[in-house]
């Protein structure tokens, strides 16, 4: 399959392409400046999608950074501009593609411990209001008779980038703990299963509409910190309270102190086999 990859360069989407190129597809990276992408790309600017069998949107500036009215406006205009592209290159695409996968989060659903389902109506607040349009303006390409999935994903692992190596300078330090407490909801997924089921998805013709991606081990906080804590054989007795949390993030400091839900019951029936379905073996994967 010939795979156009926005986002290919981010944490999820060089292993998504590891993996497309692994099973022998061709995938192709979407990019601002193609020539230095490092591998087959095309150029944002008159995107031509003609030819691609499916695409994976993953293209986003990153949501964990404190949230000025600057950053807010990038994060959502990053991510719905990007879709929007995508979309209006899919409508003059001939032959078009015949899925789009598209990232999505769980800051969606709202925040607490009661567990969520895609059925569930959104939250509300910045995040859940940017990731309702940003559903909204994926959806669109369904117009065209193109099978649209949405990811709404966890919080991603990954030893290379995203969240985890920022965890981890406290802990190593020995000042490591939970966070306000610890009793929110932590969703969590490796990189590697957070790359194959996007591709599961893509390839999978009854997979429509959005998909939670976490795993199915589910921890708190509190719980996520102590095994992070022995995974690098640190102590976790350092609570962060949720004060230093929202005078270092600000707004965004909620997602942390608050935490959601989801289930991932719908992706576990439409067959997905994780690879690392629980957390001690994601980190083993991912810590070195």
């Amino acid at each position: 399959m010939r795979v156009a990859v926005t986002g290919a360069t981010g944490t999820i989407g060089r292993e998504v392409v590891r993996q497309l190129r692994e099973r022998g597809d061709e995938p192709v990276a979407v990019s601002r400046d193609p020539g230095s992408a490092g591998m087959d790309a095309v150029g944002w600017e008159d995107l031509d999608l003609g030819g691609f069998d499916a695409v994976i949107n993953l293209a986003g500036s990153p949501i964990d950074q404190r949230w000025s009215d600057e950053a807010k406006q990038k994060i959502r205009d990053s991510r719905i501009d990007s879709t929007r592209r995508v979309v209006d290159a899919l409508r003059a695409a001939d032959p078009r593609p015949r899925v789009l996968v598209s990232q999505s989060a769980e800051g969606y659903y709202p925040r607490g411990q009661a567990p969520v389902s895609e059925d569930t109506p959104a939250g509300s607040g910045f995040l859940s209001d940017v990731v309702k349009d940003w559903e909204g303006e994926a959806r669109k390409a369904e117009e065209l008779g193109v099978r649209v999935v949405t990811a709404r994903t966890g919080v991603v692992l990954s030893g290379s980038g995203g969240a985890l190596p920022k965890m981890l300078t406290p802990f190593k330090l020995g000042v490591g703990g939970p966070v306000a407490g610890g009793a929110q909801p932590f969703p969590w997924i490796d990189v590697e299963d957070a790359a194959g089921a996007l591709i599961f998805l893509m390839d999978d013709d009854e997979a429509r509409g959005p998909v939670n991606l976490v795993a199915p081990d589910k921890h708190t906080n509190k719980t996520f910190t102590k095994a992070l804590g022995r995974a690098i054989h640190r102590p976790t007795v350092f609570p962060i309270p949720s004060l230093a949390i929202k005078m270092m993030y600000g707004e965004m400091g909620s997602t942390v102190t608050e935490g959601s839900n989801p289930d991932p019951a719908k992706l576990l029936a439409l067959g997905y086999t994780f690879k690392h379905p629980k957390l001690e073996s994601a980190l083993s994967n991912q810590i070195a």
